[in-house]
C-alpha cells in the first residue's frame, strides 16, 4: 500500500523570494537593453513582455510601470535566458545571435520564433532548454 507524506508548504513558499518593484525595474531596464542587442523591433519587444506597443514605448521612454506577477516572470525568464547563453557562450558574439538561429529542438524555428507566440510559458520551454544544454537546473 502507498502512503502519502505532508508536505511543508510553509517551506516552499520561502523558497522562492518575490522580486520587489526596484528589481523588476531594473530587469526592465535591462531587458531593453538585451532587446537591442539582439536587434528586435518594439513591436517584438512588446509581444515578449505582453504589453501593448504604446505601453511599451512609453515604459522604454520614462520606465516602467507597475509590474505584476506575469510581467516579472517575463522578465525573470528573459533575464535567465540571456544568463543561459552567456554560460554557454562566455562573451562570443553568439550569446546574441544564437535568439534567431533555427534551432532543430524548437522544430527548426528559432527560440524567438517560439517566444514570439506570445505566452510565458512559450518564455519558460526557451529558459529551460537553455538550462538543460548548460547542464543547470
Amino acid at each position: 500500500m502507498i502512503r502519502l507524506t505532508p508536505v511543508d508548504v510553509v517551506g516552499l513558499a520561502q523558497a522562492s523570494p518575490l522580486i520587489t518593484d526596484d528589481e523588476a525595474a531594473a530587469s526592465f531596464r535591462a531587458a531593453v537593453r538585451l532587446f537591442s542587442r539582439w536587434g528586435l523591433t518594439d513591436e517584438q519587444a512588446a509581444v515578449l513582455l505582453d504589453l501593448g506597443l504604446r505601453s511599451y514605448r512609453r515604459w522604454k521612454a520614462d520606465g516602467p510601470g507597475r509590474l505584476g506577477r506575469d510581467g516579472k516572470a517575463r522578465l525573470s525568464n528573459l533575464m535567465g535566458i540571456h544568463k543561459g547563453l552567456r554560460l554557454i557562450f562566455g562573451d562570443s558574439p553568439r550569446v546574441y545571435a544564437w535568439i534567431k538561429a533555427p534551432n532543430a529542438a524548437f522544430g527548426g524555428m528559432s527560440a524567438l520564433d517560439v517566444m514570439l507566440r506570445g505566452e510565458l510559458t512559450d518564455l519558460i520551454r526557451v529558459r529551460r532548454y537553455i538550462d538543460a544544454e548548460r547542464g543547470g537546473w
